[in-house]
């Protein structure tokens, strides 16, 4: 219950399971007060989000969360909005802005930004998305979404749709599925398979994984299927951006091949790689899972920066 409190959240690959279960256990907690009933369990606190790339459902969830536990916000939402926009430098922002909070969340599209804040600040930092490295809160509300939705996360068989290779989703999520017992097919056009050393880290870890470039041959057999855009601003190059643009969508008719008790999920926003007759089928949970993600954050940032007893005391009288 205490193991975050007061840490940074940087990296999934700090977490252990048993750390991951703790998360999911204080964002079940939380789901009976992130309709509107709230808490003052953070009164008095004040979180700064930093977000130097467009964000909505991070943002908007990471600010939610702290209102529904009785916290303050300040921050900004783009780069041209601080002094950055003047030459400021990163480290100057994290060391002038952790005199006004208890804890940075900070979105940046360079890759070690939060890696770098986290080594500066005094207060923790919460990485809401490192350029094309990780978003490790992506996947814990990712994965307690299957928890939820499907009662168990072990003996799934999981397939990731899409931009594997610079999906900062991906990659957190794969790192953190890689603690359970689940087998995984990926599905990309071989230009945007996974990093190489997130392929080593699954097989180190004995999980089964096969790529796919056709996501007909096995959707029958998938119990998740976790879509992800192509992502044109991480392309390095347009011209590799366009050959794989719409690579894949997920139609009405497709899905009618699938488990009626899958689910289907995004981390969004999506462009064209959902449509939209997909939205109104069971198997769609692509909105809901936006809901679990403010539970998850409620839950971590309790865990984070709640007064240890207030917590226990919250934890105790919920079970």
């Amino acid at each position: 219950m205490f193991n975050l409190h007061g840490k940074d959240v940087v990296s999934i690959l700090d977490f252990n399971r048993e750390l991951i279960e703790d998360v999911f256990n204080a964002a079940y907690i939380m789901e009976k007060y992130a309709r509107g009933v709230g808490l003052n369990l953070l009164k008095g606190k004040i979180m700064a989000t930093l977000f130097f790339e467009p964000s909505t459902r991070t943002r908007l969830s990471f600010e939610s969360a702290m209102y529904r536990l009785g916290g303050s916000v300040i921050g900004f939402t783009s780069a041209e909005a601080s002094s950055v926009a003047k030459g400021e430098t990163l480290s100057d922002t994290i060391k002038t802005v952790e005199n006004y909070c208890d804890c940075i969340v900070l979105r940046h599209p360079a890759e070690g930004a939060a890696k770098l804040a986290a080594e500066l600040a005094n207060v923790p930092v919460i990485n809401a998305g490192s350029g094309a490295q990780e978003h490790p809160t992506q996947a814990l509300l990712d994965i307690y979404t299957i928890k939820r939705e499907l009662g168990r996360v072990d003996g799934l068989e999981i397939g990731i749709v899409g931009d594997l290779k610079y999906g900062r989703t991906v990659h957190s999520l794969v790192y953190a599925l890689s603690l359970f017992n689940v087998n995984l097919s990926f599905v990309s056009p071989p230009g945007l398979r996974l990093r190489d050393e997130i392929e080593e880290d699954l097989r180190r870890k004995g999980i089964e994984f096969k790529y796919y470039e056709d996501i007909e041959k096995i959707i029958p057999n998938l119990d998740v299927i976790y879509v992800v855009r192509i992502q044109k601003e991480r392309f390095p190059d347009p011209a590799e951006y366009l050959r794989v643009k719409g690579s894949y969508k997920i139609t009405s008719s497709l899905i009618s091949k699938a488990k009626s008790n899958c689910i289907i999920l995004h981390p969004l926003p999506r462009v064209d790689e959902i449509s939209l007759d997909v939205d109104s089928r069971p198997q769609a949970k692509y909105f809901i899972q936006t809901y679990y993600g403010l539970c998850m954050r409620m839950g971590l940032l309790s865990m984070i920066l709640a007064n240890k007893e207030d917590l226990k005391q919250l934890f105790y009288s919920s079970k």
